[in-house]
């Protein structure tokens, strides 16, 4: 049985982050960014997933987002150490060891699993080498502040580059294992 593969799939300030220090994304839907409906090959992308994984304050940032949670169709983990959350249909929340229930997960039948974020838990799976592949959309802002794409403890993993997609908006999508 092969593995399932974990992918970071996400968007990238020039100077690394992926939120602002509050957690919001407004400069993605920025209209000096507009592509008319271009989408970066998110939907070709979603095919071959059906297990996404984010922390708890990713998932709370999601659901001030709109009414109806956007990732309804996929098994859904959300990792937290926090006691008495109320129940919500479409997530599982853990808090048990992520390693080892990611590990697990991997050795499980299924799609490709999304790494949606945020930097803490980019971190620990980068740092364990449980992320196979990237795939990262760098936007042409700085924000100077926010929420890195990694954090936490220092670890030296390298990369290649698979691929790169250049826009016509100045988007620059890295493919990487």
């Amino acid at each position: 049985m092969a593995k399932r593969k974990i992918i970071l799939y996400t968007a990238v300030s020039l100077d690394g982050f992926i939120a602002r220090e509050d957690g919001s994304y407004d400069w993605l839907h920025d209209d000096d960014y507009a592509e008319g409906k271009e989408d970066y090959g998110y939907d070709k992308f979603l095919k071959n997933i059906d297990t996404i994984l984010m922390g708890f304050n990713t998932y709370k940032d999601i659901m001030t987002q709109g009414e109806v949670f956007p990732y309804h169709r996929t098994q859904n983990y959300v990792f937290t150490r926090r006691k008495n959350i109320p129940d919500d249909p479409h997530v599982e929340f853990v808090s048990d060891e992520i390693v080892e229930f990611i590990t697990e997960l991997k050795n499980s039948q299924g799609k490709d699993i999304w790494l949606v974020g945020g930097g803490q838990i980019n971190s620990i799976l980068t740092k364990h080498k449980l992320v196979d592949e990237f795939i990262l959309t760098y936007i042409p802002i700085t924000l100077g502040k926010g929420i890195r794409i990694f954090h936490g403890e220092s670890f030296d993993n390298r990369y290649k580059l698979n691929d790169a997609v250049v826009y016509p908006n100045g988007f620059v999508q890295l493919y990487l294992k």
